[in-house]
């Protein structure tokens, strides 16, 4: 379970180039939400007449969490909007009606506390933690940063400045660029392949009337929840009511026809709704509303290869169509990233820190050329990514790709060298006390409850997802690598069945180097044949 990726320019930053602990959320938001739980969720939801939900969990100790999460994000640009999402997340808590710069940014300080907005493919989130004492002030800030910026043309210009710094420091680290370039490759010109980061070109082109159209399409109150951690559940719906109650109600609210992604059946992709599109008096904009509110993620796979002669290694991503949230083999395809594991050549090492993964022992420890290794896996809503990262020295970088494929053949079914029960156990262990200690931050908890509630309606017991964890067997974990790895009509669908089954591969550096890896793939019978 990868951690959150090195700050670079801002906390925003993070979350655009990898969510905090973003497997424990996807886990979270797949889990089952019956009632008959073993062990209750101490979590209460409450719905305002707008429509807004406000969800919180009791938790002792000596201060709150509380965070507004929009059912927005790139997924629902357009490239005529594109960037839009980036923009709103640097704009955060600048002034607005009613507080100056100053004035937010004297009130932020005296919150003595974290304030960050973070945007992702799927949502945007605006979180804080603060003493009970001030809480009020914190849903004055958040609902004030929300509903009523100003966003000033100074503002804005300075904040595109900022974010054109922001893109040249990404762009200089593959670490952090790479993953973004999968994203765009595997679900080329739709939702998940929107780019998160803002196109340089969109710089200039983004107004103030785009960034205001795209709130009003989207911060809607039926597409909020208002989640807190610690205080009590009527103190946080009345604060929510006084700062949000007013938001305007949709006049028409239905559910889009054939929006299935928020829930599931086996073999299926779900039959629930994501969103909501709101019916206003443009028809053009709530016709492309709904297309957005209910687009699926397509899945397409392809190659984007990067010629960068002066870098020092020579990176290399190998990724397939992984699973929706929704899909009962997600425990099982989040086991087998955690078993490849991997990281650096150089590591401080020691208990619990992956040593043990398959990508230490049989690729860092094995392949001197190779200064790093790592599984990946994203999760969405309706889609996902799996595969393999690399970076390796460039006179080796030939060999590279049948390295990779090999690692990711062992997982699919048993041989010599493939998955052993002691593996398979402690790679259970490992992503249960991953999810368990992540969620002893605060900000990781509030941000898991809000998610959790915008896409199933309530929280749901880690105790559930550790016993769904503990249940997996070796025959599970090779079945759903060969469902990802291997799709074809004698394997369940992935997702909707929209995919193409191909690989993304990416790379970066003297990617001549590399040879033919399209062809390696296919030489390892990965991917669609």
């Amino acid at each position: 379970m990868p951690g959150p990726i090195p700050s670079l320019a801002s906390a925003a930053l993070r979350s655009r180039a990898a969510q905090p602990s973003p497997i424990v959320a996807a886990l979270a938001r797949k889990a089952s939400t019956s009632s008959s739980s073993a062990i209750p969720v101490p979590s209460r939801v409450t719905t305002l007449p707008s429509r807004l939900r406000v969800v919180t969990e009791p938790s002792p100790g000596h201060f709150h969490a509380v965070g507004v999460y929009v059912d927005a994000g790139s997924r629902y640009e357009t490239p005529r909007t594109s960037g839009v999402s980036h923009l709103l997340d640097r704009l955060a808590f600048k002034s607005t009606d009613k507080f100056s710069d100053d004035e937010m940014t004297r009130l932020i300080d005296q919150l003595g506390s974290q304030v960050a907005c973070t945007s992702s493919r799927e949502t945007i989130m605006y979180q804080t933690t603060v003493f009970p004492s001030a809480l009020p002030l914190a849903l004055s800030l958040l609902s004030s940063t929300i509903q009523h910026p100003n966003i000033l043309p100074s503002e804005l210009a300075a904040q595109k400045d900022a974010a054109a710094y922001e893109i040249r420091e990404i762009w200089a680290k593959p670490e952090l660029i790479l993953p973004e370039i999968l994203h765009t490759a595997a679900f080329k010109d739709n939702t998940l392949g929107m780019p998160l980061l803002c196109p340089e070109q969109q710089l200039d082109a983004l107004t103030e009337s785009d960034i205001r159209r795209f709130m009003r399409d989207w911060y809607r109150p039926e597409r909020m929840v208002v989640a807190g951690v610690g205080m009590q559940h009527d103190e946080l719906v009345e604060l929510a009511d006084q700062h949000f109650g007013s938001m305007a109600t949709p006049d028409s609210v239905a559910p889009i026809p054939g929006n299935s992604v928020r829930a599931s059946t086996p073999g299926t992709q779900p039959a629930g709704s994501k969103g909501f599109a709101t019916i206003s008096n443009v028809e053009g904009a709530v016709e492309e509303r709904q297309r957005l509110a209910s687009a699926r993620a397509v899945y397409t796979g392809g190659q984007h290869l990067i010629d960068k002669p002066d870098e020092q290694f020579v990176h290399l991503m190998i990724g397939f169509e992984g699973l929706g949230v929704h899909d009962p083999d997600i425990y099982a395809l989040a086991t087998l990233q955690t078993l490849l594991g991997g990281g650096g050549s150089f590591s401080a090492g020691g208990p619990g820190k992956g040593m043990y993964t398959r990508l230490y022992t049989n690729v860092l420890n094995r392949y001197y050329a190779v200064d790093f290794c790592a599984g990946f896996h994203h999760c969405y809503a309706d889609s996902g990514l799996f595969g393999i990262s690399a970076s390796v020295y460039p006179e080796h970088a030939g060999a590279i790709a049948n390295i990779v494929c090999h690692q990711l053949d062992t997982l699919t079914r048993p041989m010599v060298g493939g998955i052993t029960e002691r593996e398979m156990r402690r790679a259970k262990n490992m992503l249960k006390s991953q999810l368990v200690m992540a969620l002893e931050s605060r900000l990781v908890a509030v941000e898991d409850l809000g998610r959790q509630t915008q896409i199933h309606g309530n929280k749901v017991p880690v105790e559930e997802m550790c016993a769904k964890i503990d249940a997996l067997t070796l025959t599970d974990l090779h079945r759903t690598a060969t469902r990802v790895l291997r799709p074809s009509s004698t394997t369940t669908p992935l997702n909707y069945g929209l995919g193409s089954g191909l690989p993304t591969i990416v790379g970066l550096g003297q990617v001549e180097r590399l040879g033919d890896v399209q062809q390696v793939v296919r030489d390892w019978a990965l991917g669609r044949q």
